[in-house]
Parts: structure tokens; sequence; C-alpha cells
């Protein structure tokens, strides 16, 4: 878990997510393996996602739907958890840094790509799967640079890591209901699409609210 500002997130405050966070500092779980844990989860959300491109439609590919849809948000929830480990539980330590960005950088592209790939049937259906990787680090990137220069960190949307995993966790939900009428893949196209199109807003604010703040220093 990083050490640098926090994502304000209301979850966070939850006495579910508490005590989840006091589990596992019973159990001695380090926030350090938690964020590994977020990329196993990203990758079997890739993985699933892949799948529905694969085969003929049917039940098989609802619950490949379904199953990238929990595991989007159990790598959110392992985002949170790691958090609540390092600082509300005292352990964080100097490498917290690394273990915070980097597999969220790793988790956040292998949904996105697998997400791509899943639609690789459409014209540009894996590029659509890259380009939205690619400013989702960019994204990250900038906020870092920010934090860098000596600006605030700022994680404003409309399509920071929040918004993206809940946009296309609701993609697959009503991609895997979607399948027999065989609009699931249209489902994720646009929600791709809608995340590519965010991210470059997101980009594009940050950058003039990173702008804005070093004019004034």
């Amino acid at each position: 878990m990083s050490s640098l500002a926090r994502r304000p997130l209301k979850s966070r405050q939850t006495a579910w997510a508490k005590m989840l966070a006091q589990i596992l500092l019973a159990k001695k779980v380090h926030p350090n393996h938690v964020s590994i844990a977020s990329v196993f989860f990203a990758s079997l959300a890739s993985s699933f996602l892949i799948l529905t491109g694969c085969g003929e439609p049917g039940v098989a590919t609802m619950l490949f739907y379904l199953g990238a849809a929990a595991c989007i948000q159990l790598r959110l929830l392992c985002n949170m958890l790691d958090g609540l480990l390092a600082v509300e539980g005292g352990l964080k330590t100097r490498l917290g840094d690394l273990y915070n960005e980097i597999p969220d950088r790793a988790a956040d592209t292998m949904i996105l790509v697998g997400a791509g790939y899943s639609i690789s049937s459409f014209d540009f259906g894996i590029a659509l799967g890259w380009a939205g990787a690619l400013f989702a680090v960019l994204t990250a990137y900038l906020r870092l640079l920010g934090v860098s220069l000596g600006t605030k960190a700022y994680f404003n949307g409309p399509q920071a890591k929040p918004h993206r995993m809940a946009l296309l966790t609701v993609g697959c939900i009503l991609a895997a209901f979607l399948v027999s009428s065989k609009k699931d893949h249209h489902t994720i196209a646009l929600s791709l699409t809608l995340i590519v199109i965010g991210s470059v807003a997101t980009c594009i604010r940050r950058l003039n609210f990173i702008t804005a703040e070093l004019h004034q220093s």
C-alpha cells in the first residue's frame, strides 16, 4: 500500500470493510500481499472475458461474464483492503508505493485488454481494449506526475479507476443476460468505448488541474 495520498472511498469507512480488515490483521496478512492478490483476481477477470469470445454463446458464456464481474469487484476489494491494512492497521512499508502502483497498473491492463480480446470479432475490438488500458495507465501517470511536481493527488474522473471498473462490471452483468440474443459483445464494446472516451476526458481534466495548481504556486 502506498504512502502517497489515498483515493477517497466511502466504502473504506463501512463496518463490513473494517471487519474484513480486522480479520486479515488477525491472520497476519500483509497489505503488499493483498495488492498482489488484486492482480490474481484481475487475471481471472481477463481470462473469463477472453473465454466469452470463444465458442458458441450459452450458459457457460453467461457464467464467464458473471465470473468476470465478480473478479473485477474482488480486485477493487483488494485495493481497498490493502489501504486499510497499511494505514489503519499500521503496516505501511517503504516498498508500499511499489506494491500499490505496479499491481494496479497491471490489473487495469489485464482487465481492459481482456475485454478487448473478448470482442475480437468486432472491427477495432482489440484496439479498444488496448486503448482503454493505455489511457487508464495515463490517468495514473498524470496523477503521480503531478504529485512529483508538488501538486496534490488528483483522483477525479469521469473515468478514474473505480468508475472504469464499475462501468465494465455493469457491462459484464448486462452482457450475461444478453447472451441468448447475441448482443452481449455489443455491450462490452460500448463499455470499452465509454471507458476510452471518459479516460481521455479524465486525462485532460487532471492535466488542467495540475497546470492550474502549478501556475498558482
